[in-house]
């Protein structure tokens, strides 16, 4: 299983990932077309974004891998464009990143 994470992860999520076995793979800067095919976003299980800046990434990695979860981690509130395309939201302050991964 590979995870894909976009923004700083301070909660650590791709750690709990990790150690529930997925192999995680992080994007530096902007999560745009050329950074999620370079992470490899076509044989994701799971896109997670840590900061809702990269939700204009949301609607590119379902493009490019239709069924790839896609997770938001963050605590700010996600755009409208990108809520309908999200399988799950999650505010880190009610649920810890070992819950989070346990689930995925």
């Amino acid at each position: 299983m590979n995870a894909i994470i976009a923004g700083e992860d301070a909660e650590g999520l791709g750690e709990a990932l990790e150690r529930e076995g997925f192999e995680v793979t992080r994007i530096e800067g902007f999560a745009d077309r050329e950074a999620l095919e370079t992470a490899g976003i076509d044989s994701a299980s799971v896109f997670v974004i840590t900061d809702t800046v990269h939700a204009t990434g949301i609607p590119v990695a379902r493009e490019l891998n239709e069924t790839v979860k896609i997770v938001v981690y963050a605590d700010d509130s996600l755009p409208e464009f990108a809520r309908p395309l999200a399988d799950l939201i999650v505010d880190p302050e009610l649920l810890g990143p070992d819950a989070v991964a346990e689930e995925l």
